[in-house]
């Protein structure tokens, strides 16, 4: 059976494009967030990730604006999410804010419908013990740009049920997604090894070893990564990237993990990558 409408919470860089793919597989969705004005950037950025989906992917439906906005209702009201047959949540990396709206949707959502955790770093299991169904809590890691990239890493908590596994797999495969299934450690698989990437590459840029356009294209023509690693945290949002070193230092206690100073420095100056129009680069 298909899924029908999916509810997304926190629409910001990867909320939106996790919306931008619900809509061009025909999924409605219900997009909560703060504030109109975070609403109204998402949607700015959706309208942009459909229109350019067609050039990018042969197989993507050409939609027009009217299409798209009909298949998302936008709100601020976290209540609407009451009516969806699945959640994701986007939320800012800190426990603070994600485990209020746990408890929230927990009241909220029906009793069979699962909740699917897109965080970087904080424990699936965590944040399944804020919720009355730990069973139903799953973590899905989407990696950027989300429409265009056909695989997620999934995380499976102390307590996600082997149902709940398949209930995500059917809705990714409507997304034409393939999960690849991790256990559950802060950090997972992809972010406590790309988040090493990203800090080191901080401290070299940092300690004047070399220009951040020099790094990164080391990485893309020695390595044949397709973006370098100050690229990515640009892509990330480097007040995302910091949160999540934060969210690995406390949980790992190892200083492997402490945040490159600069990267902090960074952030207070507002300058958190692409979303700001100036990071490592600028935009």
């Amino acid at each position: 059976m298909n899924f029908k409408t999916v509810g997304v919470v926190g629409v910001g860089n990867i909320g939106s494009g996790v919306l931008a793919s619900l809509v061009l597989h025909g999924i409605r969705a219900v997009a909560v967030d703060v504030s109109e004005k975070s609403l109204e950037t998402a949607r700015a950025g959706i309208l942009q990730t459909v229109r350019l989906a067609p050039v990018l992917r042969k197989d993507a439906p050409k939609l027009t604006r009217n299409e798209v906005l009909e298949r998302i209702a936008f709100t601020t009201r976290l209540e609407e999410v009451s009516t969806c047959e699945f959640i994701i949540e986007n939320v800012t990396e800190d426990w603070a804010v994600k485990k209020p709206i746990y408890e929230r949707l927990d009241r909220i959502a029906s009793a069979g419908v699962c909740f699917g955790a897109n965080t970087s770093c904080i424990s699936i299991t965590r944040i399944g013990s804020a919720t009355s169904r730990p069973d139903k809590v799953i973590g899905i890691h989407f990696m950027n740009p989300v429409h265009m990239m056909p695989t997620v890493e999934v995380i499976r908590g102390q307590h996600t049920s082997a149902e709940t596994l398949a209930t995500l797999n059917r809705l990714l495969a409507q997304l034409k997604k393939e999960a690849i299934v991790v256990n559950d450690l802060p950090g997972f698989v992809s972010n406590r090894i790309s988040h090493l990437f990203m800090n080191e590459a901080a401290f070299v840029f940092q300690d004047g070893l070399a220009t951040a356009a020099q790094i990164d294209a080391i990485f893309k023509k020695c390595f044949g990564h397709k973006m370098g690693p100050l690229e990515t945290a640009d892509l990330i949002g480097l007040d995302t990237v910091v949160s999540s070193l934060d969210v690995l230092y406390d949980s790992f206690k190892d200083s492997k993990f402490r945040c490159c100073p600069l990267l902090r420095k960074m952030v207070e100056a507002g300058h958190c990558g692409r979303k700001s129009g100036r990071g490592f680069h600028v935009y």
